[in-house]
């Protein structure tokens, strides 16, 4: 087998995703080093400033000298303001120019003004407050780089996505087999695919007849069984025959690249409540240059007035100085107005919260990545879950042996879990484990053989056993039809256990719901939240699960860009949303949602897309996670 290498190509390639997100993650890397070492320029001098101050409000001094002391902070303060604080003066001075308000400008306004009176008051009887300009501009920074952090979990999240896809591909050139790299493989390919092995990239069978492991897409454990003419999606597994699949997308048209776009999109996407805040900060930013300057007019057309407030107030705010002149006092009026209103207290007050709120949330197996996540919860009107692994346990168990001729149903079980030995099919492992759980002594199976889309056929103590579904025997009689219609309706998968040509059991197996979920949903009602249900499954097995968790609204058969639509929707007509999940599948859904919450036994790309992780994976952290967001 000959293989291929390449390191460039001429037109749209399987690998462009790869190498478009590998620059995102690198710009992202970037920016978290960069505002790390503004966190550590800015509190590397504000720390000293703040401890030069409070000596001298312990001892009612300016240590060394009334002047020297001035001069100090100012000296301090300038890294801090010019250099750490340089991207957040140019975002305010870029968003002046445009017209707009953010943050930044009332940040940079407050600690400029703060830090040139500071200068003048070197030469005239002003208040220096060039210590609090460097406070204000520290906590600023310090919040910017919890925000970098946590872009920067998004990036891993697409990382572990990449990882997903196959690096190489079988293709059929002449009849000839070729290893290619996966940027080599263009539509219209032939690609050779074998037991066990991911499919490359999107495609259509032309030859031969498999089960493939789906759950990538769709969440669900059961395999799909495919044939000649079936869509294939790349980096599914192809778990039995040998096939030979067309590529009909590569690059960024395939299903793992759209998933990773999605995620990247809705990570961009400002969600509602971002929304709300960004028009709010239009309104308050404007409002608070307004009032300070009136503060300011007001001191400069009346300040005798003022100024017999100040006089009166001194006899309770000993802090007051109305000895300063009335220009001094109109410029200090004005600052101390930019600087209340910056939001300098969230910056100490929400770390402070979130670093209480997260260690108890760790000590009930809740851990919160992120402080918008624990604000945002409490307002939650709706939680959605995910089915498989989230609602159920995500393995199918025996939950039914019956007996149809006179068979006890350990014989029944002993048969079926013998024939099963080695399987690497969940019914198969689902029969062998119950078997093993009532210690049942198993039989090696003889001349094993399967039979694609039916099941499985082997000798059993020289007896002839058939363990599959309906299709190994067509004329099944009035007494068995109506066991397997009842465990179809209860959205249960049927196994026929065959001997010498008779059926004599049916095992009904199902992914049972976890025991903690009926009052998980119980509880959220209780709390006037609505619960929902998506999934990939079909719309009976959805129905069944929702019914013994006490779901009433069900969104079923979605693929996860219809999920994230259906997240969408709920955010426009229901307001904030939760998303509660643990598959591959899940990951952009978690993301677009206000509050993505991941099961911490789900997988690795789950839990980075989300905001909370649930690490012991019972549904019952819900509840607390969103009471303790509102203690």
């Amino acid at each position: 087998m000959e293989k291929i290498t390449s390191h460039h190509s001429g037109m749209h390639c399987a690998s462009c995703t790869t190498t478009i997100t590998e620059t995102s993650k690198q710009q992202v890397n970037i920016e978290t080093l960069s505002a790390r070492r503004r966190l550590i320029l800015s509190w590397l001098f504000t720390l000293p400033i703040m401890l030069w101050m409070l000596l001298n409000m312990l001892f009612n001094t300016t240590w060394p000298t009334h002047f020297s002391y001035k001069l100090g902070m100012i000296i301090l303060a300038i890294p801090v303001i010019l250099i750490a604080g340089y991207p957040t003066l140019k975002s305010a001075l870029r968003s002046v120019l445009h017209l707009s308000a953010n943050m930044d400008v009332l940040i940079a306004l407050g600690a400029l003004i703060a830090y040139l009176t500071s200068i003048a008051s070197l030469f005239t009887p002003m208040a220096n407050y060039a210590g609090i300009a460097a406070m204000i501009m520290a906590f600023n920074l310090t919040g910017k780089y919890i925000e970098e952090k946590a872009q920067g979990r998004t990036s891993q999240a697409l990382e572990k996505l990449l990882a997903l896809g196959a690096k190489t591909a079988r293709i059929l050139v002449d009849h000839q087999e070729k290893e290619v790299e996966l940027n080599q493989v263009k539509i219209g390919d032939i690609m050779l695919i074998r037991p066990g092995e991911k499919i490359p990239t999107d495609g259509v069978i032309v030859q031969g007849k498999s089960s493939i492991d789906e759950s990538l897409a769709t969440g669900e454990s059961m395999p799909i069984t495919k044939t000649i003419d079936d869509k294939v999606i790349g980096a599914t597994i192809n778990q039995q025959g040998l096939l030979q699949v067309k590529a009909t997308k590569i690059g960024q048209g395939t299903f793992l690249s759209q998933v990773i776009k999605m995620v990247e999109e809705c990570q961009s996407t400002k969600v509602p409540i971002q929304a709300f805040a960004d028009k709010v900060t239009n309104y308050f930013v404007p409002a608070v240059l307004i009032i300070a300057a009136l503060t300011l007019l007001g001191w400069l057309l009346f300040p005798k007035p003022l100024h017999q407030m100040l006089v009166y107030a001194e006899t309770w705010m000993p802090w007051v100085n109305p000895q300063l002149s009335y220009i001094s006092l109109a410029i200090v009026a004005t600052v101390a107005v930019l600087v209340i209103a910056c939001p300098c207290a969230l910056g100490l007050a929400t770390p402070t919260a979130l670093m209480v709120g997260t260690g108890i949330g760790a000590e009930n197996g809740i851990l919160i990545r992120s402080g918008s996540a624990i604000q945002t919860i409490k307002e939650i009107h709706t939680v959605v879950f995910d089915k498989t692994g989230t609602l159920t346990t995500g393995k199918l168990e025996v939950t039914d042996v019956i007996n149809v001729a006179n068979h006890e149903t350990t014989e029944i079980l002993r048969l079926a879990a013998s024939t099963e030995i080695g399987s690497e099919h969940p019914l198969g492992k689902a029969i062998v484990r119950a078997a093993q759980n009532k210690n049942i002594t198993l039989t090696p199976p003889q001349q094993f053989t399967a039979i694609i889309s039916k099941g499985v056929k082997a000798s059993i103590d020289n007896k002839e056993i058939l363990i599959g579904n309906k299709k190994l025997d067509p004329q099944l009689n009035t007494n068995v039809m109506q066991q397997i219609q009842r465990l179809e309706d209860e959205a249960k998968t049927v196994i026929l256990v065959i001997a010498e040509k008779q059926t004599i059991g049916v095992i009904g197996l199902a992914d049972t719901v976890k025991k903690e979920a009926k009052e998980t949903i119980a509880q959220l009602s209780n709390m006037g939240i609505q619960t929902v249900m998506l999934t990939g499954d079909n719309e009976q097995t959805a129905q069944a699960i929702a019914k013994q968790a006490g779901i009433n609204k069900v969104l079923a058969e979605l693929l996860p860009a219809q999920k994230v639509t259906a997240i969408q929707k709920l955010q426009k007509n229901e307001g904030l949303i939760a998303m509660v999940g643990d598959g591959i599948n899940d990951a952009p859904a978690l993301t677009q949602a206000d509050v993505g919450i991941a099961i911490g036994t789900g997988t690795d790309i789950a839990i980075e897309a989300s905001d909370i992780t649930l690490v012991r994976g019972d549904l019952l952290a819900v509840v607390t996670a969103i009471q303790l967001s509102r203690a």
